[in-house]
């Protein structure tokens, strides 16, 4: 479910079924011009629709983190989020984005992106590394 589907009255009784909170990022930098800014968010929509389409029941995708391309200030600030929506109750954070960023200090429990620019985004592959995700945690806590 996208955030915006999401009624603050329904919100109580959905909360333990919803445990999984995705964020896009679309990566901008501020350099792009109209189209290639359109072009990286579309992509990074291309990466989140086999997640949104195969868990609707279980995943928020939260509005999408547009400005920032890695680095510390950016990261850090994921952090913030990723802590905010973990206070709130979400289990599981997973961040992603249409094109290669290092991710590697942000404290979300998966990435979903290419690893080389061209890299096209494979459904199958994307919406397992999530069950996986769901398999080993659920496997560690038993």
């Amino acid at each position: 479910m996208k955030f915006s589907e999401i009624d603050p009255q329904s919100w109580p009784e959905l909360q333990p079924y919803l445990d999984t909170c995705l964020l896009p990022l679309s990566g901008l930098t501020g350099q792009e011009s109209p189209s290639e800014a359109t072009e990286k968010v579309a992509r990074t929509g291309e990466w989140l629709s086999p997640l949104e389409e195969a868990f609707r029941g279980r995943t928020v995708t939260m509005p999408a983190y547009h400005y920032g391309a890695g680095g510390p200030e950016h990261i850090g600030k994921i952090n913030e989020l990723i802590a905010s929506w973990r206070n709130d109750g979400f289990r599981y954070v997973v961040l992603v984005c249409g094109q290669p960023i290092d991710l590697s200090e942000a404290d979300a429990d998966a990435y979903i992106c290419p690893s080389a620019e061209q890299e096209e985004p494979d459904d199958r592959t994307i919406a397992q590394s999530v069950a996986d995700l769901w398999r080993s945690r659920a496997k560690s806590a038993n």
